[in-house]
């Protein structure tokens, strides 16, 4: 089950995580704020994580995917508000 609220609070820390790390140009920055998606999608809704990655166990996990991923992430979000 999917909530309105899980959405809201997904796509709000998405969101603001992505707005930094897109004109962010320190990569400890980029590093910190991969680490934080990662530990946060650990504990995110479980049929959320799943509908906005497409089942893809490392969505927002892969650092070499990481930009596409969250960019991503945020759109599929926003489909769902």
């Amino acid at each position: 089950m999917i909530t309105k609220d899980s959405i809201e609070t997904a796509y709000s820390f998405l969101h603001q995580k992505r707005n930094v790390y897109i004109h962010s140009s320190l990569d400890w920055q980029k590093d910190d704020i991969e680490y934080a998606i990662a530990s946060y999608v650990d504990d995110m809704n479980r049929n959320l994580y799943e509908a906005i990655s497409d089942g893809r166990d490392d969505f927002l996990r892969d650092h070499r995917r990481f930009q596409e991923d969250i960019i991503l992430a945020v759109e599929r979000l926003e489909l769902l508000l």
